[in-house]
């Protein structure tokens, strides 16, 4: 029998391609959100990767996010129900402060971001997995989507977003086959959503036993 006490919420891993509707899709959930964009590391950062055969960062590596710092938060989430996050910037590519995450006993929450199917292997050893989704779409669809956020937003000047949005359009489905060989489940939205109800009608039914 294990000695360590039960965790009473899970988390499910929500990946996909930068653009692919992850936030709106966690949004339309209806749980707890983590936003794993705001672990990516400081412009400044002398370990941040940059594009092959460019100057530009390549902040579509994960290199140039802090995974040990996104697991952190994951665990005690579901250990706690609160965390601290910092709240990042990324037109400045700065953290601007922190703040506090508090999903009280929820018993599942998403992390979402295109680097979330690099936690799969340890939020699964460490027990607090529900599922790992990766979102897949038409890459045409995802280049207008998200050139049209990050333009909107001032994300990053326009000729950036341009080669960036190109270069991941050509390597898109690369991207995808990426995050499933890490352990994510490719789908649609539709698909994600029942996943998700799944997922969270079972951590509901185990929390209400564990409870009586």
């Amino acid at each position: 029998m294990s000695s360590h006490p039960p965790i009473p919420t899970r988390v499910v891993l929500l990946c996909g391609p930068s653009g692919g509707g992850k936030s709106r899709l966690a949004a339309r959930s209806g749980l707890p959100v983590l936003r794993l964009d705001d672990f990516y590391k400081e412009g400044d950062d002398p370990t941040l990767p940059v594009v092959a055969g460019g100057t530009d960062i390549d902040w579509d590596a994960p290199a140039s996010w802090d995974a040990d710092i996104a697991v952190a938060a994951i665990v005690e989430l579901c250990r706690t129900g609160r965390t601290r996050v910092p709240v990042y910037d990324l037109a400045t590519s700065s953290r601007t402060g922190e703040e506090s995450l508090d999903i009280e006993r929820t018993p599942l929450f998403i992390a979402e971001g295109v680097f979330a199917a690099e936690l799969v292997d340890r939020c699964r050893e460490l027990g607090v997995l529900a599922d790992a989704l990766c979102l897949r779409g038409r890459p045409s669809t995802t280049f207008r989507r998200r050139f049209l956020r990050d333009l909107k937003e001032g994300r990053k000047s326009v000729l950036f977003l341009l080669r960036r949005g190109w270069r991941l359009m050509r390597s898109e489905r690369t991207i995808v086959a990426r995050q499933v060989a890490l352990g994510a489940h490719a789908c649609n939205k539709e698909e994600a959503l029942g996943r998700l109800a799944a997922a969270a009608a079972g951590r509901c039914r185990k929390a209400r036993t564990t409870a009586t």
